[in-house]
C-alpha cells in the first residue's frame, strides 16, 4: 500500500517511486494499491511517478480518497484499467499546468515554452488513460474543472466509485 497524501513535490515523489519498485521487488505479481488524497503539486514530480507506474510490472489500483485535483488526479488515472477507483465523496480536479515566471524576456519565452510542452503532455496522458478525445481533454482543461467520484467515472478518470472494500455503489443510491 502506498498513500499519496500531500502536495507532490521531488521529495514526495522520490519516495512514492521509491515505495512503488520496492514493492515490485517484493512481488511483481501481487497488485499494488495506491491511495490518493492530494491537492496534486509539481508536474515533473508527479511525471515521475506516472512513470514509475506505468514502467514496473504490477498492476497500481489506485483509490481516491478526499481529493485528487491537479497532478494527483493524472495519477489516479493513470491506475491500471479495471483497477481505478473514488470514494463515494471525494472530488476530482483537472485543470492545465500553473507556472509564474520572472527574469529576462528570453528565459520567460523559454519557461512559457517548456510549460506548454508540458501541457501537451498531460493532455496526451489523459486521453489514454480516459479515453476522452483530445479536444475535450483541452477544453476541460482550460480552467479548474471539478467532478464528484460518479463524473470522474462516467469521464473515464475511474472504474467505479466504491462504498466498502470490493462494494461498488450504485449512481441512484449516491450522486
Amino acid at each position: 500500500i502506498i498513500l499519496v497524501g500531500t502536495p507532490i513535490n521531488d521529495d514526495i515523489a522520490n519516495l512514492v517511486v521509491a515505495q512503488l519498485l520496492f514493492l515490485e521487488a517484493e512481488d511483481p505479481q501481487k497488485d499494488i494499491y495506491m491511495y490518493i488524497n492530494s491537492p496534486g503539486g509539481m508536474v515533473t514530480a508527479g511525471l515521475a511517478i506516472y512513470d514509475t507506474m506505468q514502467y514496473i510490472k504490477p498492476d497500481v489500483s489506485t483509490i481516491c480518497v478526499g481529493q485528487a485535483s491537479s497532478m494527483a488526479a493524472v495519477l489516479l488515472a493513470a491506475g491500471a484499467r479495471g483497477k481505478r477507483f473514488a470514494l463515494p465523496h471525494t472530488r476530482i480536479m483537472l485543470h492545465q499546468p500553473i507556472g509564474s515566471f520572472e527574469g529576462q524576456a528570453a528565459d520567460v519565452e523559454i519557461q512559457a515554452k517548456e510549460i506548454l510542452r508540458l501541457k501537451e503532455i498531460l493532455e496526451d496522458i489523459l486521453v489514454t488513460h480516459t479515453g476522452q478525445p483530445h479536444e475535450r481533454i483541452k477544453a476541460d482543461t482550460d480552467r479548474d474543472f471539478f467532478m464528484d467520484a460518479f463524473q470522474a467515472k462516467d469521464y473515464g478518470i475511474v472504474d467505479g466509485v466504491l462504498e466498502k472494500r470490493g462494494t461498488k455503489v450504485k449512481r441512484g443510491r449516491r450522486g
